[in-house]
């Protein structure tokens, strides 16, 4: 999506969207007809430029669909007010809420992408072997906002290949079923793969679909597919739409399992995609973390399977600059303590904190080596190694993702060009809390998409690529779904989930958990925390949770921090539920987004989700 950021702009002039009723049409402008917009290559590729403009950015974690990291349980965001994602996470929000409503825009994209395919034939600049993969290009942006719509409201209306210009009647639209949205979605996928290049060749075009990039959305689909809210959810079943259909599969089918892990093989086995390893290092924790950051520093490196580009990085990474320590810095994208609390140790390889007692307070796992009290004077941390620091014991021996996704309170700012300086949280630290204004409020910040080789003092921001579906994801999702098949491929799940595992210094899951052996319900939960951590704050957490029937137990309940309001060091350890107001709210109705007022006023014969 490089180089077609750019080709829309030139588009802008021709295109205009109708509103309401009308969101499944297109109106062109200044006299350019269909038929002049598809006779040449410019206006051709403009086209599908501004279909690709219809994808979710999953980088934008404060606007938009993409911001979903608040929303879940790993994100504890700073600000308090101007943000939308606090009335989702207190409860008070419904169908008239019009945060984060995507419905519209995503038909929208869905109509454009259909009037490309319909037209692109019309083209006689470029060849008809270019043209099939255009129009496979447009088919697949399609199914996939397809699937964007399915997974955030469930099952949808699928309008498929019929012609955009046959006008519908609002009235008469219900939702198709679970079973029909998913046959839909990939049977476009499948039709894609067998038309998209292997590769890209040309660098400026490295964002645009390829057979890889449409096999790890349908291992995606067919892996959401297969979890329990879609497939067999209690409390949804008994939904039916105005054909008496059951909008929601009223049993479990265990196959789907198979069908998950047999989509994520194919992908693996095409054998173009390797996890990204630094080697430019020796020592073996300082190449963890370096492997593990490259993966966003390393621009189209061997684990993108599917990118986006950006060019200008500072929008993210002033976010998770820390206020007063460095010239430009909002101190927003934190951590939440869970997330923090879920990193391994790199010694034994256990995942630390097994859960939290009614105060808040971990319950430690005691062969995992974690100590939540005390202090380590004189650490060395094993990247910003340039001045020892008092660590508080927490952050002593974590795994290399911790080191390179978390900036601790205590910990050396990591961006020298601000010369060499103690990054502290507590009231009156170098970075302190304070009542009003920008300040960290849970005791960490989130660094890993922040290039420590950049000065941001002198405007420095840099740029990454941002994997939208990335290797070691295909390899934990081939993993679960060996773990819960029918057939159940416990090898096989182990082996993956440790290549995961390996990269970042770990040891393999059955060195740390003997125990795991033959035992699914303890791999599983070692395997959901291993997502958790790996793909932090890659805007996966919240819909992991959702689809596997978790977040009403895991999104609820006080916000821990820690307590930076006090004034000192020491005391800024301690756990505290006060300092980020409100009580986190997350009933069965929250699962699914309600269908909009809007839509619904329009629609009146169709029917809203659960709850609402």
């Amino acid at each position: 999506m490089r180089n077609f950021s750019i080709i829309f702009v030139l588009l802008l002039s021709v295109i205009a969207f109708t509103s309401c009723s009308d969101y499944l049409s297109v109106e062109l402008k200044n006299a350019l007809t269909l038929e002049e917009t598809f006779n040449k290559r410019a206006t051709t590729e403009a086209y599908l430029a501004q279909v690709y403009s219809f994808l979710p950015d999953d980088s934008d974690m404060v606007g938009g669909e993409a911001s979903v990291v608040p929303r879940s349980d790993e994100g504890m965001f700073s600000w308090l007010s101007g943000v939308s994602w606090l009335n989702m996470n207190n409860g008070s929000w419904g169908p008239t809420t019009s945060s984060y409503v995507t419905w519209k825009n995503s038909y929208t994209g869905i109509n454009q992408a259909t009037i490309f395919m319909n037209n692109v034939d019309k083209n006689v600049e470029i060849g008809p072997a270019e043209k099939e993969v255009m129009k496979a290009e447009a088919r697949f942006i399609r199914a996939f906002l397809y699937f964007n719509l399915l997974r955030k409201y469930g099952p949808v209306y699928i309008w498929g290949d019929k012609d955009p210009d046959i006008s519908i009647r609002p009235e008469s639209v219900d939702r198709h079923t679970t079973e029909e949205n998913f046959a839909f979605i990939l049977s476009e996928f499948d039709k894609c793969i067998s038309v998209l290049p292997v590769t890209i060749t040309e660098d400026a075009w490295a964002g645009r679909v390829t057979k890889g990039a449409v096999l790890a959305a349908k291992t995606r689909a067919t892996l959401y597919a297969a979890r329990p809210l879609f497939n067999g959810a209690e409390f949804l079943k008994g939904m039916v739409n105005k054909e008496g259909k059951h909008i929601f599969p009223e049993n479990a089918d265990p196959g789907k399992w198979e069908t998950a892990a047999r989509t994520a093989k194919e992908l693996i086995d095409m054998n173009q995609y390797a996890l990204y390893t630094d080697n430019s290092e020796t020592d073996p924790m300082r190449k963890a973390i370096k492997s593990y950051q490259g993966i966003f520093f390393k621009f189209w490196n061997s684990e993108v399977i599917w990118g986006r580009w950006l060019g200008a990085a500072n929008a993210w990474v002033v976010r998770a600059n820390p206020p007063r320590v460095v010239k430009e810095g909002y101190g927003g994208y934190s951590p939440s303590l869970k997330l923090v609390d879920t990193y391994p140790m790199a010694a034994s390889g256990r995942y630390p904190v097994t859960g939290y007692d009614a105060n808040g307070y971990p319950v430690i796992d005691p062969k995992a080596g974690y100590r939540e009290e005390g202090f380590t004077p004189g650490y060395i941390h094993p990247v910003d190694n340039w001045k020892p620091v008092r660590a508080h014991n927490s952050t002593v021996g974590r795994d290399a993702r911790f080191y390179a996704s978390i900036l601790a309170n205590g910990f050396n700012w990591y961006n020298r060009g601000a010369g060499d300086k103690v990054v502290t949280f507590h009231t009156g630290g170098t970075s302190g809390y304070q009542a009003s204004g920008d300040c960290v409020k849970a005791g960490y910040l989130f660094r890993r998409m922040s290039d420590p080789n950049n000065n941001t003092e002198n405007g420095q921001w840099g740029q990454f690529c941002w994997p939208m579906f990335r290797l070691a994801e295909i390899y934990l999702s081939y993993a679960e779904a060996c773990n819960e098949k029918p057939q159940r491929n416990e090898a096989d799940a182990l082996l993956y989930i440790n290549k995961v595992r390996n990269r970042s210094g770990l040891n393999n899951l059955q060195v740390a958990y003997p125990e795991v052996i033959g035992n699914q319900s303890l791999l599983r939960e070692l395997i959901r925390k291993e997502r958790m951590v790996e793909m932090a704050f890659e805007s996966h957490r919240y819909h992991d949770a959702r689809t596997w029937l978790i977040a009403e137990k895991e999104f609820v309940g006080p916000n821990y921090t820690r307590n930076v309001a006090a004034t000192n060091y020491d005391d800024s350890w301690k756990r505290s539920s006060t300092l980020f107001p409100g009580t986190r709210v997350f009933e069965k109705k929250h699962y699914f987004f309600p269908i909009n007022q809007e839509q619904l006023n329009e629609m009146k014969n169709f029917t809203q989700n659960y709850g609402w």
